[in-house]
């Protein structure tokens, strides 16, 4: 008698995850370019051609949020490189909810802080406040990401997702690799960045963060129930 076939084992849920964390990502900036001021607290690049306009003295653009974000955004980066370095060889679920927890917190945390915020006499302090705690939990968010190496799913930054699209399609004489991943991403930020937009209009800038954090945290939680969370962080 032929031996029974082993069990077939479902695919990881990682890259539906990440797509759903592109989708926060749509939230976070929808709040921060919308409601502070012209800032990106998850995506660096929009920063740094924002800063260049407000060393240029273009009206509108003021440097200090943007060096503020980048800072800490740097910062969050940080702490999520030196956890992601103790978690090598650990189950890779309780990295990722521990991570989703910090994220989610922050998030929480600015969502608070955003309650009553007017956008169109904004306090300064305030301000600066929401930028830190955004800033610091996308910046642990892409340097956690950047540690689980799904191709073609950063969660943030589309310029080269959108370049594979076009450069890598038959149209180019290429094979179309990840193609549904890629379009998934970028519509995943376009949907959330709508959603954000929406929430902003309609309920304030409280909405989009404190929506962000519960799709952090829930969709990771229901990631880590499927087996391949017990397996090793890698190095």
């Amino acid at each position: 008698m032929a031996p029974a076939a082993a069990p077939a084992t479902s695919p990881s849920p990682l890259p539906k995850l990440l797509l759903l964390l592109s989708a926060t990502t749509g939230l976070v900036d929808a709040a921060s370019v919308l409601g502070l001021g012209k800032v990106f607290t998850a995506n660096m690049t929009g920063n740094i051609v924002f800063l260049g306009f407000a060393a240029a003295g273009t009206p509108g653009f003021h440097w200090p949020v943007y060096v503020a974000a980048i800072l800490t955004f740097m910062l969050g980066a940080l702490l999520a490189g030196r956890m992601a370095r103790r978690q090598v060889g650990k189950p890779l679920g309780g990295w990722l909810i521990r991570s989703a927890l910090i994220e989610a917190g922050l998030l929480w945390a600015a969502a608070l802080i955003a309650v009553g915020f007017d956008i169109s006499a904004p306090d300064r302090l305030r301000v600066f406040a929401i930028i830190a705690l955004t800033a610091i939990a996308m910046g642990y968010r892409n340097a956690t990401i950047r540690q689980l190496k799904v191709p073609d799913l950063t969660t943030t930054v589309l310029t080269l997702t959108i370049t594979g699209i076009a450069a890598d399609s038959a149209a180019a004489g290429g094979t179309n690799p990840n193609w549904s991943r890629r379009l998934g991403a970028v519509f995943a930020i376009f949907l959330g960045a709508l959603l954000g937009a929406v929430l902003m209009r309609s309920f304030g800038l409280a909405a989009p963060l404190a929506l962000a954090g519960a799709t952090i945290f829930g969709g990771t939680l229901a990631c880590t129930r499927h087996p391949s969370a017990r397996q090793p962080a890698g190095g």
